[in-house]
């Protein structure tokens, strides 16, 4: 089969994704074309005209018998561009949508982005997200903005949305599947995100002065992209406990990453938002246990023990740092004690569980195609 995948904003975990598809996937011939991950609104609005009429554009004139997206594209201006692409069978791919994003009161508020993915994924032949949650309040925002639209708007449109749409997770590397024995020492936390505001980096430093002040003893490593900008709590951190901190800054190596999740015996999330929540993953496949928030895809992750009591993601205050305050505490005895329980299993994610069902994704985009044809 020959396949196009298209990467309009080529982030870390749009990488990671794209990339195990290829090489997981060696049968298929693959065209990939993706543009860098920076200027979120000119990439978000410009990225079918850099692609059909710049330096790539001959290769979107090839035969393909499939198109994979990702959610960035801008699927109906692409299709309008190169028309011949709106002869292919076409699935888009959602890692997160633009509904369900906390906002920090800076940005620039736009309703574009928005309408971007209604039009992306009412032109595309398939829909499939990486969570529940994610098509949950994808559908759940759209059908909210349709509402306020003032007429002309045709009916249905959610419907059609939610019965073109699957779920299907982001699987995790081969290689994230490795762990060693319990380790020594105070309690290894793990929190292993990008160092930005929907993060939750002040719940993360809340929760440590608490257990600093408490004299609780832990280790935290805390890991992640890292921007010229970013949020205070992290400079806070580095300065008020110094004695805490295993390690602090991105880690360049994927080899010492991987060293460094399979020596943690927590991984924490502090996240205002989260479609899947790799990165936890990630940590949970090298032993390490979740300790999550109440709220986004985590729920139907994993199980209640390991989701601490949160708030509204706008008004997350001092109930949800004792509630996470609490579970690190627990943890940190049962780690004095010899006592950590095991972390949950997820083979569920692993790419020789989930590569037929990808298979079987693109082979249904083809079909639905194909019946659209005849209709």
């Amino acid at each position: 089969m020959r396949i196009l995948l298209l990467s309009a904003y080529d982030a870390d975990s749009h990488q990671y994704w794209r990339k195990g598809l290829v090489s997981h996937f060696p049968e298929h011939q693959w065209t990939v074309l993706s543009l860098p991950a920076r200027y979120f609104s000119w990439r978000l609005r410009g990225n079918s005209l850099s692609w059909a009429f710049g330096e790539s554009a001959h290769l979107l004139q090839q035969p393909y018998d499939l198109i994979i997206a990702t959610s960035m594209t801008d699927l109906s201006s692409l299709r309008g561009f190169v028309p011949t692409l709106g002869q292919i069978p076409t699935l888009l791919y959602f890692h997160e949508n633009q509904f369900a994003y906390p906002e920090s009161g800076k940005e620039f508020r736009s309703v574009e982005p928005k309408i971007l993915n209604l039009y992306s994924a009412l032109a595309a032949d398939h829909i499939a997200f990486n969570t529940h949650y994610n098509r949950n309040t994808f559908i759940e925002g759209a059908s909210a903005l349709l509402k306020k639209l003032p007429d002309q708007v045709p009916a249905g449109l959610t419907a059609h949305l939610q019965q073109n749409s699957s779920v299907l997770a982001v699987p995790l590397n081969d290689d994230c599947y490795v762990t060693t024995q319990q380790h020594t020492g105070p309690l290894h936390i793990v929190w292993n995100h990008r160092w930005e505001f929907d993060k939750g980096p002040e719940l993360l430093y809340g929760a440590l002065k608490t257990l600093h002040n408490e004299n609780i003893k832990v280790s935290l490593s805390i890991v992640g992209q890292q921007f010229r900008r970013y949020p205070e709590a992290f400079d806070n951190i580095k300065a008020q406990f110094p004695s805490l901190l295993r390690h602090c800054g991105f880690i360049e190596s994927a080899v010492e990453y991987r060293q460094l999740l399979q020596d943690a015996d927590v991984v924490l999330s502090t996240a205002l938002h989260d479609f899947q929540g790799i990165a936890v993953l990630e940590g949970v496949a090298a032993g390490a246990l979740p300790v999550v928030p109440n709220r986004l895809a985590y729920q139907e992750l994993f199980s209640e023990q390991y989701r601490y009591c949160s708030q509204d993601q706008q008004k997350a205050d001092n109930q949800e740092t004792k509630a996470l305050v609490s579970m690190l505490k627990q943890l940190a005895i049962h780690k004095e004690n010899n006592a950590l329980p095991t972390a949950p299993a997820i083979d569920a994610f692993n790419w020789k569980y989930l590569k037929p069902r990808y298979q079987e994704l693109m082979d249904l985009t083809i079909k639905r195609f194909s019946t659209k044809l005849i209709d």
